[in-house]
């Protein structure tokens, strides 16, 4: 069963497949940071938005100007029963729910240097591709072994014939 803010991201990152972008949930930019979904538009942009499910998560989140670094827009996904007076006025505002979302305010924008978006754009490629493989197979493999041992298993290991 999903927790209410994970029932916000997955009406934000509905939202976000119906206006061309791509999203991957619980993304780590950096050490020490996770955002609820970082989201990857059409033309390269890098969006962060953070679910907040009432007053007391958001008031317990002490970290999200940390996450302003890591993207070009930074928005807060609300229920229509948030308190969006507390949100603060520069950053973006969508209203969500479980099966869709709305940008109501949109973030200014605050274009990420080129190198930094470089690497989060391979980190969320890679990222992405590493959760749809285990999905698909959740354990290649025998402890991340190929084979039961024997010849063929030291030859992949070593590389000798």
């Amino acid at each position: 069963m999903l927790q209410p803010g994970q029932r916000l991201a997955r009406g934000v990152a509905r939202y976000l497949r119906s206006i061309g972008f791509a999203s991957v949930e619980e993304f780590v930019p950096d050490r020490g940071l996770r955002v609820d979904v970082m989201a990857l538009g059409p033309k390269g942009e890098l969006w962060v938005i953070e679910c907040k499910s009432s007053r007391a998560d958001f008031q317990s989140d002490g970290k999200w100007h940390h996450y302003l670094g890591w993207c070009d827009r930074y928005f807060w996904a609300v229920d229509m029963a948030f308190p969006t007076e507390l949100l603060p006025e520069e950053t973006g505002l969508i209203l969500a729910d479980a099966y869709d979302a709305e940008v109501v305010r949109m973030a200014p924008e605050d274009k990420l240097p080129p190198a930094r978006r470089k690497k989060l754009i391979q980190k969320f490629a890679m990222d992405a591709a590493r959760r749809l493989q285990q999905m698909r197979d959740p354990r290649p493999g025998r402890d991340g072994l190929l084979f039961d041992g024997g010849a063929a298993q030291t030859q992949v290991q070593t590389g000798s014939d």
